[in-house]
């Protein structure tokens, strides 16, 4: 197993969409066989707005993208893939680093600010996710994260954090790095290709994404809905961000340069780039829908891949817990 340990996760919150498989997913499969891999499915984050957790829904959620994980191409041979609740580790870290955490640095978050603009009432889980999301990868010793630009900020805050708890208490944490996906991984809204693809926006407007489990005739129909502008540009410089977006779309599915899908379909209609981009997601999810559908008709076959993958981890979870206990006095 290669030495550099990776750490990743995605809330069971909302269903996983296109951007999902082509910003996260695809990346994790890609390097899943050159360094060592934690995939997480972090469902203590879902309960920062209590109002709106269904319990049995979360507890079906989870398991669902953990499968959704396996089937997408993540081998538990290779990767570890487990839910984060199981491991009680993940919730005592972030409490010891809550208590080292200046509140200034969680008030400053730009993702708290949104996310708390014009409710009622704000609760401390709101405030504070961000130190249990530091606690989620120092407690592998992860060396490298990889995520998308607007989780720069939260993968700062866990560097600084660690700084600060090695400063305090002794060299404790490995130091993480940030790893941003390459160019083109980022897949914007369908209806509004202005707007990163997102699992909340997609609640209300179901046209916004093309979920991994839509139907191929939903998906086909989503995208041929998607929103282009009146004209025939497909300059990557000029052209509206609606083609932009369908041309990296189908460039992450095929693999083709974007350069190259706009010189062929120059002078062509946009319905004709549309229809393309639909056949290539329906081939790129049908494989995906079987084999969830195979692990979400079989759980013990799930659980088969998931009950050791959780006691490998849990076993770095308890080393590293050892080393904060000892180093704050506790245990």
């Amino acid at each position: 197993m290669a030495s550099i340990r990776a750490f990743s996760g995605v809330q069971p919150t909302g269903r996983l969409h296109l951007g999902n498989l082509l910003g996260a997913l695809r990346q994790w499969v890609a390097h899943q066989h050159t360094r060592e891999n934690v995939f997480c499915v972090v469902d203590l984050h879902a309960l920062t707005i209590p109002e709106k957790v269904d319990p049995a829904q979360l507890r079906d959620a989870s398991r669902r993208v953990a499968a959704t994980y396996l089937a997408a191409g993540i081998d538990p041979a290779v990767s570890r893939v487990f839910i984060q609740s199981h491991i009680r580790e993940h919730a005592e870290l972030a409490w010891v680093l809550t208590c080292v955490t200046p509140l200034g640095w969680l008030e400053r978050m730009t993702q708290f600010k949104s996310k708390s603009e014009g409710r009622e009432t704000v609760g401390h889980g709101l405030l504070a996710y961000p130190v249990l999301q530091a606690a989620d990868i120092l407690l592998y010793d992860t060396h490298v994260v990889p995520v998308g630009e607007d989780q720069k900020q939260h993968i700062e805050l866990t560097r600084d954090l660690a700084i600060r708890f090695n400063h305090l208490f002794g060299d404790t944490f490995v130091v993480p790095e940030l790893t941003l996906p390459p160019a083109g991984a980022r897949v914007m809204g369908l209806d509004d290709p202005t707007a990163k693809m997102s699992k909340s926006i997609a609640v209300d407007r179901p046209n916004h994404a093309v979920f991994l489990d839509d139907a191929p005739k939903k998906a086909a129909k989503k995208i041929m809905r998607a929103v282009t502008d009146s004209g025939c540009d497909y300059n990557p410089s000029t052209a509206s961000a609606g083609v932009v977006n369908l041309m990296g779309i189908l460039g992450a599915c095929t693999g083709e340069a974007i350069d190259d899908i706009a010189a062929r379909f120059e002078g062509q209609g946009y319905g004709y780039l549309k229809k393309e981009v639909a056949d290539a997601v329906v081939a790129e999810l049908e494989p995906i829908q079987a084999r969830l559908a195979e692990y979400l008709d079989d759980p013990a076959a799930l659980d088969a891949v998931l009950t050791p993958s959780t006691e490998a981890v849990r076993a770095i979870a308890q080393d590293t817990m050892a080393r904060v206990r000892a180093a704050v006095g506790i245990g």
